[in-house]
This record gives C-alpha cells, sequence and structure tokens, in this order.
C-alpha cells in the first residue's frame, strides 16, 4: 500500500499551494500519479529551431526560437513604453510585445541571437502574428550561467513540451514533473510479469522515466509503446470483467413461438428483409434463446431498418411471455418509435384490431387495447414519458405492471422507481452514446431475472471504437440499406461567398413542394428567451472553428423570414424540444400526414423522424454542427421513392477546416468514413466519457483510431486474463490499476459479478 499513497500524495504537498492550485483547477491534476501521467505533447531537439509558419491562431503555444531583434518604442509623449521583439526560426517570423514595467527585465535578456523558449497566445496585429507579454525561459545562458535552474531543467537533448495553460507554462510544469519523478521508481506496474516480459515492454517506472526525461528518440518510443498498452489492456480489463460477469447471470430464454404475434407480422409485411437484417436477427434471436441475457450492440446506416429489427426481436420476447420496453432519448423520438411502431403493425389492424390510441389523449377510450390477435393473442403498445397527463400515465403503468402492455417505448421516465413490469424481458435502448452504462443498468434492473439488452445506434462506429466504448457487447452491423431507398444528393451552399446559391437552395424547396414533396429547414438555435439565457451562460450549440461573428441563427427568426419571403405562401410549422409534447406530436403527425409543405425545426429531428415523402432538407449554419449529426440529419430525406436532396449552409471561409468538414459530408453517404472523420476531429475522451458512464477519461497516448492493432491484442489479453482469473486474485497490481480507472459506483456493478 506505500507503493500506491506514493502516487496517491497530494500535488499540494510536493509543489506548494499556490502551483497545486492552478494544476487543479486548470489541468485537472490533483496528484503524484496524475502529474507523472500527463505526458509530453511533443519534444523539441536541442539546437533546432520550431517552425513559426504554422502558428494556430488563437491558441496557447510553446516556441523555441532565437531573437533576431529587439526595440524600445514609446508613446503618450514618451510616458508610456512598449518592447518589441522579433524572433525567427530561419524560415518564419514571430513578434513578441512587452508594455509598461514588463519590459525591463526581457529588454534586458532579450538580446538579439539569444535563444529562448517562449510560450503565450498567439495573435494578429497589423496582419502579423505576434504573442503579447509571452512568458520565457532563456536555454543557451552565457557560460557563467550555466549552473543555473533554468538550464538545468532543460540539461536533456529533448525538451518536454507539456499540454500546458495561460496560468502555467510548459517549462514550469516541466520543473514540477522533476520534483515529482522519483516517485515513478514506486509505480505498481499492471501488466501480468509474463505478458510484459512476453512482449519485450519496460518497466512502468523506467517508461516513465523515459517519456518525461528522454535521451533519444527511441526512449521516447519505448516509452510511448508501453504506456499505450497499458491503457488498451485496463480499459479492456474491465470490459472484460463487465462482459465476463454477465455471463454469470441467469435470463429467462425466449424462444420461437409458433403461430404467435411474429409470424403473424412476418406474414403480412409488403417487403422482403434485406440480407443484412435476415443476418442480424439471425444473431440477435440466438441470444434470445439462451439462459444468459443478451448483451449487443446494433449499428447501422442512417436508414437501414433497425427499428424493424428490433421491433421482430421484441415480439419475439412477447411471444415468449415477456414484456420489451424501448428507451429513446428525447420525447419527440419516442413519440416517432410509438408513432412508427403502430404504423408498422398498424397494416394489420383490419385483422387483428390494432389499439391506436393516441398517446396524449386522454379522452379517448382504449377499446379492445390490444395489437396483432385481437383478445387472446395480442398486447398493448404503450409510450410512457415524463411529460403525459395524470391519467394516461396512471393507465400506462397499470399495463406495464399487470403485463398488458408487451411493448412499452418511453423516455428516461421508464428509469424511475415508481415503474414497475410484470415480466420485463427485453430492453432496447435506442441512441446508446446519450445514455451511460449506469442508466440502461438501471432499467435492466427491473426484470425478475436481468432482461436481454439490445442496445442501438445510427452513428456507425469504426471498429477500433466499437471495441473501446462498447467492448462490453457483442456487435451487429447493419450496412445494406432496404431496396427502394433513394439516393441523397448533398451539396455546400456558400451563403456568404455567393449569396444567390442561397436564393436558389429556396427556389429548390419550392421546387421540391410543388412536385408534392416536403422539406425541412434545420437551424442549430431555438431563439426564444430560455435560448437566449442558455446562450449566456456559454453554451454551444456546435464546434464552429471560425470567428462567431453572430449568434447561431435560430427557427423561430428563420421560420418567420421565411414565411414572409422565399416560402411565402406555403405552410410552414416550428418544431423545437421546449414546445410543449402536445404541440410537438400534434406538429409531428400533421407533417407526416402531408399537411406541411417545410418544417422548420432544430435537431429534435436528427434520429427516428421517418416521412418517406420528406426529398429536401435545408441546414442552416451547418458548420455548428458535427460531421455525424450532419450524416443523421441528411438521412431524414430519401427516405421514399424519390431522391433526396441537403443542402448544408454555411457561411464558413472557403479554406476553414469548417467547410473541409462539410465538404466531407457532400462527398460521400459512408457513415462509417464520415464517423472516422468526425472522431478524428473530436477529443476521443469525449467519445468514452459519454459512452461509457463510469469509466474516467483515460487515453493519453492510445488512440483509438490508430491504434486498432494495440486494441484488439490487448483485448485478446484481457479476456484470456480474465477467464483465468476473473476477480483478478493473482494479479493485485491489476486490480489496483483497475480501481483507480473506474468510480466506485462502478467498481462496485463489477464486484457483484
Amino acid at each position: 500500500m506505500e507503493r500506491v499513497s506514493a502516487f496517491d500524495e497530494p500535488l499540494k504537498k510536493l509543489l506548494g499551494g499556490p502551483t497545486a492550485k492552478v494544476m487543479a483547477e486548470h489541468l485537472d491534476l490533483h496528484t503524484v500519479g496524475d502529474l507523472l501521467h500527463h505526458y509530453p505533447r511533443r519534444y523539441e531537439e536541442r539546437g533546432r529551431l520550431t517552425a513559426l509558419t504554422d502558428l494556430p491562431l488563437d491558441e496557447h503555444v510553446t516556441v523555441v526560437a532565437q531573437v533576431a531583434d529587439a526595440r524600445v518604442m514609446t508613446f503618450n509623449g514618451g510616458r508610456g513604453k512598449r518592447l518589441e521583439v522579433t524572433l525567427t526560426d530561419g524560415s518564419g517570423r514571430l513578434q513578441l510585445v512587452f508594455f509598461g514595467h514588463g519590459v525591463h527585465k526581457p529588454h534586458k535578456e532579450l538580446l538579439p541571437g539569444r535563444r529562448a523558449m517562449f510560450a503565450g497566445k498567439v495573435s494578429v496585429f497589423n496582419r502579423k502574428l505576434q504573442l503579447a507579454h509571452p512568458t520565457y525561459q532563456l536555454l543557451d545562458a552565457q557560460a557563467e550561467d550555466e549552473a543555473t535552474e533554468a538550464v538545468d531543467a532543460f540539461a536533456g537533448q529533448l525538451l518536454p513540451i507539456y499540454p500546458a495553460c495561460k496560468q502555467l507554462d510548459s517549462w514550469r510544469i516541466a520543473k514540477a514533473v522533476d520534483t515529482v519523478l522519483p516517485s515513478a521508481q514506486e509505480a505498481v506496474d499492471p501488466l501480468p510479469a509474463s505478458l510484459r516480459e512476453g512482449r519485450g515492454f519496460l518497466p512502468l517506472p523506467e517508461a516513465l522515466a523515459r517519456i518525461h526525461r528522454p535521451h533519444t528518440k527511441a526512449d521516447i518510443a519505448a516509452a510511448r509503446e508501453r504506456l499505450r498498452w497499458d491503457e488498451a489492456f485496463v480499459l479492456q480489463v474491465a470490459l472484460a470483467r463487465r462482459r465476463f460477469a454477465d455471463t454469470q447471470l441467469p435470463a429467462v430464454a425466449r424462444r420461437p413461438v409458433p403461430d404467435g404475434l411474429l409470424d403473424s407480422f412476418d406474414a403480412v409485411l409488403p417487403f422482403t428483409l434485406t440480407e443484412g437484417q435476415q443476418k442480424v436477427t439471425g444473431e440477435i434471436f440466438g441470444d434470445l434463446a439462451t439462459e444468459h441475457p443478451m448483451h449487443r450492440l446494433l449499428q447501422g446506416e442512417v436508414g437501414s431498418g433497425k427499428t424493424l429489427v428490433a421491433l421482430r426481436a421484441m415480439l419475439r420476447v412477447v411471444d415468449a411471455g415477456g414484456q420489451a420496453a424501448m428507451l429513446a432519448p428525447t420525447e419527440v423520438l419516442a413519440q416517432q418509435h410509438h408513432r412508427s411502431i403502430t404504423e408498422m403493425m398498424g397494416e394489420l389492424a383490419e385483422n387483428w384490431g390494432l389499439w391506436r390510441e393516441a398517446p396524449l389523449d386522454e379522452g379517448r377510450p382504449s377499446g379492445d387495447g390490444r395489437a396483432l390477435g385481437g383478445s387472446d393473442r395480442g398486447t398493448k403498445v404503450v409510450l410512457l414519458t415524463g411529460s403525459m397527463g395524470t391519467a394516461a400515465r396512471r393507465r400506462a403503468l397499470l399495463d406495464l405492471v399487470t403485463g398488458e402492455a408487451g411493448i412499452v417505448i418511453g423516455t428516461h421516465a421508464l428509469i424511475e422507481d415508481k415503474v414497475k413490469f410484470h415480466d420485463l424481458g427485453l430492453v432496447v435502448v435506442d441512441e446508446q452514446h446519450r445514455f451511460g452504462v449506469e442508466q440502461r443498468d438501471a432499467l435492466r434492473s427491473k426484470g425478475k431475472q436481468p432482461p436481454h439488452l439490445l442496445v442501438m445506434t445510427a452513428t456507425p462506429i469504426p471498429r477500433t471504437v466499437a471495441m473501446t466504448v462498447f467492448g462490453d457487447l457483442e456487435t451487429s452491423v447493419l450496412d445494406q440499406l432496404p431496396a427502394g431507398r433513394s439516393p441523397i444528393a448533398s451539396h455546400v451552399v456558400p451563403a456568404k461567398d455567393k449569396p444567390h446559391f442561397l436564393d436558389r437552395a429556396w427556389e429548390r424547396v419550392r421546387e421540391e413542394v410543388e412536385g408534392g414533396h416536403q422539406a425541412y429547414v434545420v437551424c442549430p438555435r431555438i431563439g426564444d428567451d430560455a435560448d437566449e439565457a442558455e446562450k449566456k451562460g456559454g453554451k454551444r450549440s456546435a464546434p464552429a472553428d471560425d470567428a462567431e461573428k453572430r449568434p447561431p441563427l435560430a427557427v423561430l427568426d428563420i421560420a418567420a423570414q421565411l414565411a414572409k419571403g422565399p416560402l411565402a405562401g406555403l405552410r410552414t410549422e416550428v418544431l423545437h424540444g421546449r414546445m410543449p409534447p402536445e404541440g410537438k406530436d400534434d406538429v409531428m403527425r400533421r407533417f407526416a400526414a402531408g399537411e406541411v409543405d417545410v418544417l422548420v425545426a432544430t435537431t429534435v429531428i436528427e434520429v427516428g423522424v421517418n416521412v418517406p415523402n420528406a426529398t429536401a432538407m435545408v441546414i442552416m449554419d451547418a458548420d455548428r454542427f458535427g460531421v455525424s449529426q450532419l450524416h443523421q440529419l441528411r438521412g431524414r430525406v430519401g427516405r421514399g421513392s424519390a431522391p433526396g436532396l441537403c443542402l448544408l449552409v454555411s457561411e464558413a471561409h472557403e479554406a476553414s477546416p469548417a467547410r473541409a468538414r462539410l465538404s466531407a459530408v457532400a462527398a460521400t453517404l459512408d457513415g462509417f468514413e464520415l464517423s472516422r472523420i468526425d472522431l478524428e476531429q473530436r477529443r476521443e475522451g469525449d467519445v468514452l466519457g459519454q459512452a461509457q458512464s463510469g469509466v474516467r477519461s483515460s487515453l493519453r497516448v492510445l488512440s483509438v483510431i490508430d491504434d486498432e492493432e494495440v486494441i484488439a491484442a490487448a483485448r485478446e489479453e484481457a479476456v484470456r486474463v480474465v477467464a483465468a482469473d476473473p476477480d483478478l486474485e493473482r494479479l493485485p497490481e491489476l486490480r489496483t490499476a483497475l480501481d483507480a480507472l473506474l468510480d466506485k459506483d462502478r467498481e462496485e456493478y463489477l464486484d457483484k459479478g
């Protein structure tokens, strides 16, 4: 335990209060272990100057360069002073500016020819890049100064450049690392000795020493290889233990029932299942027939028919005497799923008296209340959301606890303690990335025995991400679109550079409506008072990387402009998340029925909304949305026999990263390719943190995009280790590393296995 306590030592004890406070508040570093795992982002070679030509604007940077010249300017009649220093690296130049009393010290030290490390935020003044009041560290002190602390701190050939912040520069972090580096010798090594020796890895203490203070590039490579494996292996062990624990749980096998609801449903389907749907269904049905709970991820392209696959799985469970619950992240999506499922089954209504009660219409009698087979073989399909009226909610809860309702579709309201099931056999979680592990576990705990679990996502996931984020689930991929789906043409509309392109976009919308079709217009913001308050609170709706000259466009504003201007005369409605539930449901029903020509909406229509007659979509401020989100939105059109059109409107500059994102979306309909692009442009920790709630964002040297071989190999090793020693009794060091990775609640869950 003493070795563990060295890494758990608060930084305040070793570095002092002020430095420790900055590290905690701005870098989320609290202990010696945190700092030792705060690895350098890159390294500068002593004597080689950093290129100054590609410095990112508005970012805090660290550069190594040489002073070309320095001069003091006066202003305000000589009362004010400004020191201007020009740096060079032989290929580019950078200006430093110091004002007022801050002029004296750098004026004495930053003499022409001097070499130093500088840190500051890059800005532009008079069309030149500059750092205002940067902090700096001299690197080529004169002979009499060679024994100073500054030179000692950078005595090696390679200078580590740490992820830093305005309040704490890279070299100050390096000095702090020097203070705690002796503690690296007490590191607890999580890798089993046989694995470490078999793969020729450095011992962990040596890897930590080399990554912070390398003498050669080979030191860095060896250290990163070892630390990359640590991250992959410990995470995969956590997931393998979860998978193993799940296989030890009992579940009720839900086997086929001849001439049941599923057979009745399949017999009158107006189309043939795709090969992909048949294959995926076979995998799911195979899992449902076992006496251990299914844990399967169903991922598929937009419009590939995931809801149909999920419905067939739910009918299989209902046939076998159980209940099925589908958990959706928003009320709009829950209502849409409820509508889609009742419509899919509604084609059988003439024969079986489908229950089609409007979920929010409390005064309407439910009649027989059964679908697919009448009173003998039928089942209720109910909706449960937080905003339902008391009477409708009470009726739905009663139907669940008595078993009258075989299928329930709902939001987080399904997780509440008061919701009881008669025999919950299957949980379908839609859009997994919006739910944490604990939330899906909370719903699973409502079964008499652990129910089967099917997780769906419409965002295609690269294999490496699936192994890392969803590593506790078996994966099924639905990558084949049903016959009859139409192609979608996508184009970027540069509204600022070519405003006539936007005029043409509205003309195209009118043409689609005149041809008997409908259109969506999507905006990033609602535009009401609550929206403004949220904006003032600092929240942003999107990853725009161009300078924001104005707030994001809003649904209420755009809808009013379109109704008076380019779309005057068309039947236009708005839809957003803060509308009353009755209002949202009414708008969607009328749009689905063709009574609305143009729906101006926020991203509430991103997933699940299925109106085959909608053929055009205009996404305003498209650069404010992520790549996968744009792909999801685009998937709302082209769902019928007519071709789809998606227009991505943006004021972003042609050469900006934002426009590059939009061009990538316009160039391909391949969701897996776009998901890879999306991940490359986002922090991987965000991806892991959203999906694996309870697992700290711990990836520092492992890349889930680039390190596929490492992740796959670590997964194999983890499965082997956990199979041999599920409780890790013979591997206390690995257990310690696991404790550090997992929070208390998630650890308790693993202990239950």
